[in-house]
């Protein structure tokens, strides 16, 4: 089995190539002045992408009065990724990330001052929405891997745990705070301002590239241009144990796991017959918790698949229980720890794949990655509505994690029988302690460490 490598040297396929303690300074990353004008740009973007996707589906409605037509707009949104994605991760592997960024940024910060124009002067009709929606998937396609790998060039592999956890956090927090600003914005002085303010927003992340240092980046050879190399880095991952049993584990937990849209309405409005507020609130007890695993994983010196399994096992397990709350602030205050878990596994896994991937590759591989974690919710979304219709939404949520643990159990089993890992069982200070550890103590094993 071939084994990734970092920027200078081949390290073990979970290991960073650089010794890092177990743990770290939360912020430890943001000493890097290259990551610290990313980060700040960053804030200000993701804050206006939720104002965004808040205004986007509330013109959608205003103008329909459908709601299938919001969901044709996401769709939309969404489409490109599942149409491109691979390819989006092989342009970038061919392409410096810095320029790539900036023409990506570039063109979503267009697509939201045409959409504050045509609203702004009462112009905009439904199919606006849509082709915009679409023009944002297209960038979204070369933007996510671009942004995934660019982290290691202005961190190094030392870092990379830490950058991409604040990367999380700064996402989550932006989530807590746009929406609400959106609706503040939409009611106060109407959607268009909403879109203006975040085609302004883009304003910061090119900035914050355009004054990076150059000489500070990590340097990464870039991918020659040549045939066959989509079909090249499928191989690379089919072969690789590490990289593909986590992004099949994601890809479960993307499609059957996170579904929450689905439940957390249906826990609103037939469940505990709680209307739209309450729908809110389990929406921001989740996004809480989500910001806060993601701090917990920055302050995590290194990424490990046992910690992946287990964080998965656990969220799946918290679904199960919170299907069965029978009060309605029990159940929302579950919602914390499921943002939690599910919050460790996305950047979790995210790491260990980055980490354990050869970086001339990296592109390719973050796009199936990205590819398989965002697309399966929307094909799992139909299935996972179907049987909440159907048999309540309390079968639906436990299914979803019935399926979460299912998979989280099965990918661990594969992991530990390909690692030659055995399960140990010992008491540390009267308490005891499961471990894996080579089934021959001399030797050392790298998927699950």
């Amino acid at each position: 089995m071939s084994t990734g490598s970092g920027a200078a040297s081949a390290p073990a396929p979970t290991t960073p190539s650089t010794p890092v303690p177990r743990k770290s300074s939360m912020f430890s990353s943001l000493r890097i002045r290259n990551y610290r004008l990313f980060f700040l740009g960053q804030v200000v973007s993701n804050t206006g992408t939720w104002m965004q996707r808040i205004a986007q589906d509330w013109l959608v409605l205003s103008l329909t009065g459908s709601s299938a037509a919001v969901g044709i707009t996401t769709a939309l949104q969404f489409l490109p990724m599942l149409l491109f994605g691979l390819y989006g991760g092989v342009l970038v592997d061919r392409l410096p990330k810095r320029p790539a960024l900036l023409v990506t940024q570039s063109s979503m910060a267009v697509t939201g001052l045409a959409l504050a124009a045509l609203t702004l002067t009462g112009h905009v009709q439904v199919w606006h929405v849509y082709v915009a929606a679409f023009a944002v998937g297209l960038a979204t396609v070369v933007d996510n891997p671009a942004r995934q790998s660019f982290v290691s060039e202005m961190v190094g592999p030392g870092q990379l745990q830490n950058a991409v956890s604040l990367n999380s956090a700064n996402f989550q927090s932006a989530r807590l705070i746009g929406p609400a600003v959106a609706g503040v914005m939409i009611t106060g002085v109407g959607t268009g301002w909403a879109f203006l303010a975040n085609g302004l927003s883009f304003v910061a992340p090119i900035a914050g590239l355009l004054l990076m240092r150059a000489r500070e980046l990590h340097v990464v050879e870039r991918a020659p241009r040549g045939k066959g190399q989509l079909r090249e880095g499928l191989h690379y991952v089919a072969g690789r144990p590490d990289l593909i049993w986590p992004i099949v584990l994601v890809g479960f937990i993307g499609t059957f796991g996170f579904n929450f849209p689905v439940w957390l309405s249906a826990y609103a409005d037939d469940v505990f017959h709680a209307g739209a507020g309450a729908y809110s609130l389990f929406n921001t007890m989740m996004a809480i918790g989500s910001l806060i695993g993601a701090l917990l994983a920055a302050r995590r010196g290194t990424a490990r698949l046992r910690v992946l399994i287990a964080a998965a096992v656990a969220f799946g397990t918290l679904e199960i229980v919170s299907s069965l709350a029978p009060s309605y602030w029990l159940f929302a205050l579950l919602m914390t720890p499921i943002g939690v878990f599910g919050m460790t596994v996305n950047v979790t896994a995210n790491t260990a794949v980055q980490m354990a991937t050869d970086p001339a590759m990296r592109g390719r591989v973050m796009s199936l990655f990205m590819m398989v974690f965002m697309g399966g919710t929307p094909l799992g979304a139909p299935l996972v509505g179907w049987v909440t219709d159907a048999y309540g939404a309390r079968i639906g949520f436990a299914l979803g994690g019935i399926v979460s643990v299912a998979a989280a159990t099965a990918v661990g089993l594969i992991l530990t029988r390909l690692g030659g890992l055995r399960l140990t069982l010992a008491w540390d200070h009267g308490h005891p302690r499961v471990n894996l550890v080579p089934r021959n103590h001399r030797e050392e094993l790298a998927p699950v460490a």
